[in-house]
């Protein structure tokens, strides 16, 4: 019966060339000398029929179907959404409205991407393409990527797939106008740029988290960048890492400077104000900066005397205008600048001053213990020494902490190569870091299966529970620094040394450029600065995880606001 269907089919076997067809019984052809089953089947076709008729059963003949291979071109701008998406989702899972995301950095996105004329236009430019041979799925084979620079695809123009939905026209009213000027130059896509774009998104929805707390979870793992490329799909790994792949995290003043030039590429118009209520106020940082300083909370008030002498609690000077202030403002720098400055105002921070309060402030200590049998711990006063002593065996402790925990991270991101010789190198320095790292994560305390430690706003923890880095300071009393006149409160302290606030006029690379324009030379004048002064520029560039020299100069701004405004008030 076999051979009565199967006799029709006189092709020779692949394997071992006999014509000797045999039929199982899931009606597939196999070789009966090497039992190789082919693809081809026994269709059987059913006719209507009545009672007593018979069925007829008939062999289809047919071609042989070939692989059918299909090309798709992924874009360079296409992996850079990919990997913002990535940074987006991770910021909603932290606590981040979803507004944030779809109200704000979506239309900031197609922005850039109209802008730099790589979508949302009619002649998109040239860039660098992924070129992905897929064979059908039902064949069950592997695809294939390369990648192809702009020159090898001159002729070839793509949109980047889904980004129909993302039409200009459906952008938000504020990002409708300025187009950009065809005839400007394009703005390559860095990894640089998705953390500036994410910035300046925040900003605008004018959320909690300011450049420094976004820069410390990107460092920290929680925000996708060191190693996003890996999360991209397996049809634009090969190579990614040449584009996607970075060595460190950016600064606080290189991603504050790519900020704005964001700013200035994209023409954005006004921000949102900045109101007193909105957490990245100077009134609402300056309390984070306060609590996680271990300082007390009569030290606010004094803050925002500060503050509102300066003119910064104005929405003027807090909200991002083109024609009148166009500059994006350091918000956590400049609240730790008020801090500083009103430390300077009562406490002096000469190396003279400061300790002379200090031995003042003991003595009320020791009178008050005395008077009600207390320990001297115990005291409601506030101690600049005590506090000296509790924040600098603090920092040394985190700063410990945090050096462990980078000599922990991977050194060094994935590298892939197309060559085949340099591959097997490459392959196996990366077999042998990643075995070196294991022996690592088991000698150190840290496993690798431990649960990553939750993000906090908060580098210190103060109070009384187990794990605390000391006793809390909020509620001590500035007795010694503050006394009352005709029912005034008075700093004690009535001299203010500052340096020199002229800027240099030369814009020299060794300087830090000001916003009048000139540049200041820190290096120069640290040796003159009070080591009082210096140990407390740390301690808030340690909290911050900014330069000294950029903290330096925020406060050298603050003091000309200041000081300028009361030399015209005198005159």
């Amino acid at each position: 019966m076999n051979e009565d269907l199967t006799g029709n089919y006189r092709e020779a076997c692949s394997q071992c060339g006999s014509v000797d067809w045999g039929l199982s019984d899931e009606q597939r052809f196999f070789c009966r000398s090497c039992h190789n089953i082919i693809e081809r089947t026994l269709e059987v076709q059913s006719y209507p029929c009545t009672p007593g008729s018979s069925q007829i059963s008939s062999i289809k003949r047919g071609i042989r179907r070939k692989r059918q291979k299909r090309e798709c071109l992924w874009l360079e701008c296409e992996g850079f959404q990919f990997i913002l998406m990535k940074q987006a989702a991770a910021l909603l899972e932290l606590g981040v409205p979803p507004s944030f995301k779809d109200d704000v950095l979506w239309p900031l996105w197609r922005r850039f991407l109209q802008t730099s004329n790589q979508a949302y236009t009619d002649t998109p430019v040239e860039s660098a393409k992924f070129k992905v041979q897929a064979v059908d799925s039902d064949l069950g084979s592997a695809a294939e990527s390369s990648f192809m620079s702009a020159s090898e695809m001159d002729s070839e123009k793509s949109y980047p797939p889904g980004t129909s939905a993302l039409e200009p026209d459906s952008c938000s009213d504020w990002l409708n106008g300025s187009k950009g000027s065809r005839k400007s130059r394009c703005r390559a896509m860095r990894m640089t740029k998705t953390l500036a774009l994410i910035h300046l998104a925040l900003v605008w929805s004018r959320q909690a988290l300011t450049l420094g707390d976004l820069l410390r979870l990107v460092s920290d793992g929680h925000v996708p960048y060191l190693t996003a490329y890996q999360d991209l799909p397996e049809a634009m790994k090969l190579d990614s890492a040449r584009i996607f792949g970075v060595q460190s995290v950016p600064s606080h003043y290189a991603l504050h400077r790519e900020a704005q030039k964001l700013i200035c590429f994209l023409h954005l118009p006004a921000f949102p104000p900045i109101r007193r209520q909105d957490l990245l106020h100077p009134a609402m940082l300056s309390l984070r900066y306060l609590a996680d300083a271990n300082l007390p909370d009569e030290l606010y008030p004094w803050v925002c005397m500060l503050m509102e002498r300066s003119s910064l609690a104005g929405a003027a000077c807090r909200t991002l205008e083109p024609s009148s202030h166009p500059t994006l403002p350091n918000y956590d720098i400049q609240a730790a600048a008020l801090i500083i400055v009103t430390m300077k105002f009562l406490f002096g921070l000469d190396d003279h001053t400061e300790w002379y309060l200090s031995n003042a402030a003991g003595d009320l200590v020791t009178e008050e213990c005395t008077s009600h049998d207390r320990s001297p711990q115990t005291g409601s006063t506030f101690s600049l020494r005590r506090w000296y002593r509790l924040l600098h065996v603090a920092k040394i402790r985190a700063q410990q902490m945090q050096e462990r925990a980078t000599a922990r991270k991977q050194w060094n991101t994935t590298t892939l190569s197309s060559k085949g010789k340099v591959q097997c190198c490459v392959v196996k320095k990366q077999r042998m870091a990643k075995t070196l790292k294991s022996c690592l994560e088991r000698l150190s305390s840290c496993m690798a299966g431990n649960p990553p430690v939750p993000p906090s706003s908060f580098t210190f923890c103060w109070g009384e529970e187990d794990g605390a880095d000391g006793p809390s300071l909020r509620d001590k009393k500035l007795n010694a620094v503050v006394t009352l006149k005709q029912e005034v409160l008075t700093h004690v302290n009535t001299a203010y040394w500052h340096p020199s606030l002229q800027v240099c006029g030369n814009l020299c690379s060794l300087a830090w450029r000001s916003s009048s324009g000139g540049s200041i030379h820190y290096e120069e004048t640290e040796a003159t600065l009070p080591r009082s002064y210096l140990w407390l520029l740390q301690l808030f560039s340690f909290l911050l995880q900014v330069n000294l020299s950029q903290l330096h100069q925020e406060v050298l701004n603050l003091e000309r606001r200041v000081l300028s405004r009361k030399v015209r008030k005198a005159t």
